[in-house]
């Protein structure tokens, strides 16, 4: 009995020492574990990839400040052509990128306001106290004009720039961070439609626009399942036989409530959801059977930056050609500055497999933008269209006179064509053909009409003297609205 008293006991003592074991053990794999997750905690308030404070130490600082009940103001910053670096670089260097322009943005805000990464290449700025909002919009301007510089990247010279949006709260009219960030971002993407490289301020019209372009994108849809496009076709003339030489198409958009929509209004909304593709198809595809009866004269098709950015739109242009029959050589495409300066070596690829069809490729709206000779030297266009901008400005204006005569003899000696456009006037119909304009576009000597009107114009050369509209204000009810494009 003694004996298994003692063992007993001896069992005793070794249960309660285990659980004393497991207890401390316990204990310390809670205190590390507690410690783990702090680490985790501060971890998620850092950026990895950079160093600076993340999205979530945005959302802590920013609930902290807001107790204050001062004026608080938020910038978004993107960086543009950040995926073009990353497409033709590699995420290496895109990393890269963001390690430098974080360096670059941290010297630039230096202790005026909170510097965070949001993600991608997204960063944000917060900013409190009176005059939040103008002393971050100043601080905005510098942080733009420094990432507009060319940046070293190892043997690479990268030009980025940056798109921001700003938002603010006055004291006593909070918004939580979510909704000043969603402000920020709305108003970064009116910068980069607006040209990109620029800060631009939220306002309530804003969500109004927003709510406008769902609708119109929804009625977008329905058109292109309802057949309610049509396409109109301005001529243009011939300098030299005063003929109609080409015919360019004008998308238009009448709903079945009877309004139309221009193509400045909804255009725009079908290229940010992605609908200018079929839309854009479905013009080429109608112009070319349409034009299959006008044998003797060119067509001419505006097609958008989307469009060229699109890899697989050369192949489809080639089906459109096969299935239509229409004859490449009497196609036009016309392409804007903007389809060259968001992607110059996408857009040079695709417009090389465009030519391999036989078409001809024209830029459009020279004059208002960046366009610049080099470009026509890059490109090599066969024909230059002058913006009506230009040929309105060169009728008083010496300078702009010197600007249209320059870009017409350029344009010669690389052997293309010359259009003016928006031509109105006899005044300005002497002026470019003096200049050595090939072709006239304008209302002085067309509007636009249907496919059908167009039959009758053709085989016969134009009195250019006596078809003059001079539509008075009344009678400009009775025409088409100003030539609008596609894109």
């Amino acid at each position: 009995m003694l004996m298994m008293a003692r063992h007993r006991s001896a069992v005793s003592d070794y249960v309660v020492a285990g659980v004393l074991v497991f207890g401390v053990i316990t204990l310390i794999a809670i205190r590390r574990g507690l410690a783990h997750i702090r680490q985790l905690d501060q971890v998620s308030l850092i950026d990895g990839l950079t160093g600076l404070s993340s999205r979530e130490s945005f959302h802590a600082d920013y609930k902290e400040l807001a107790a204050n009940d001062e004026e608080l103001a938020v910038a978004l910053v993107d960086l543009d052509g950040f995926l073009m670096v990353n497409e033709h670089h590699g995420h290496a260097i895109g990393d890269e990128v963001l390690r430098r322009c974080s360096a670059i943005l941290n010297t630039q805000v230096g202790d005026e306001a909170k510097l965070y990464r949001m993600g991608g290449d997204e960063f944000a700025l917060l900013m409190s106290g009176k005059l939040a909002g103008t002393l971050l919009e100043g601080l905005c301007r510098n942080v733009i004009e420094r990432l507009s510089r060319p940046l070293q990247v190892y043997n690479l010279s990268l030009t980025l720039g940056a798109s921001i949006g700003l938002s603010r709260c006055s004291p006593g009219k909070p918004a939580s961070a979510s909704e000043m960030l969603r402000r920020a971002d709305v108003s970064m993407y009116a910068s980069k439609r607006a040209g990109k490289g620029r800060c631009t301020w939220f306002t309530a019209e804003f969500d109004a626009n927003r709510a406008q372009t769902r609708d119109i994108d929804e009625d977008l849809r329905q058109a292109l399942v309802h057949d309610q496009f049509s396409l109109l076709y301005q001529p243009l003339v011939d300098c030299d036989t005063a003929r109609v030489a080409c015919v360019e198409a004008l998308l238009r958009w009448h709903r079945p409530d009877g309004k139309s929509i221009g193509p400045d209004v909804f255009v725009p909304v079908a290229e940010q959801s992605g609908l200018i593709l079929p839309i854009g198809l479905w013009v080429l595809r109608r112009a070319c059977m349409d034009a299959l009866a006008w044998d003797e004269i060119m067509l001419s098709v505006n097609i958008s930056a989307a469009q060229l950015r699109n890899a697989e739109f050369p192949v489809q242009l080639g089906q459109i050609l096969e299935e239509t029959g229409f004859d490449p050589g009497r196609l036009e495409l016309e392409i804007t500055e903007t389809c060259l300066v968001l992607d110059p070596v996408v857009a040079e690829r695709s417009l090389a497999m465009i030519r391999n069809f036989g078409v001809n490729v024209v830029l459009d709206d020279f004059g208002t933008g960046f366009a610049s000779f080099g470009f026509l030297r890059q490109f090599r266009f066969e024909k230059l269209k002058i913006d009506r901008s230009l040929v309105e400005e060169a009728e008083t204006d010496e300078a702009s006179r010197a600007v249209m005569l320059s870009s017409v003899t350029v344009a010669r000696a690389m052997r293309m064509k010359v259009t003016a456009e928006g031509v109105e006037t006899e005044e300005q119909a002497r002026m470019v053909r003096a200049a050595g304009c090939d072709q006239i576009q304008g209302w002085l000597y067309f509007k636009a009409m249907p496919a059908a009107e167009i039959g009758k114009y053709l085989n016969r050369p134009l009195d250019m003297a006596s078809i003059y509209l001079g539509h008075s204000s009344a009678q400009a009810e009775l025409f088409d609205e100003p030539e609008r494009k596609i894109a």
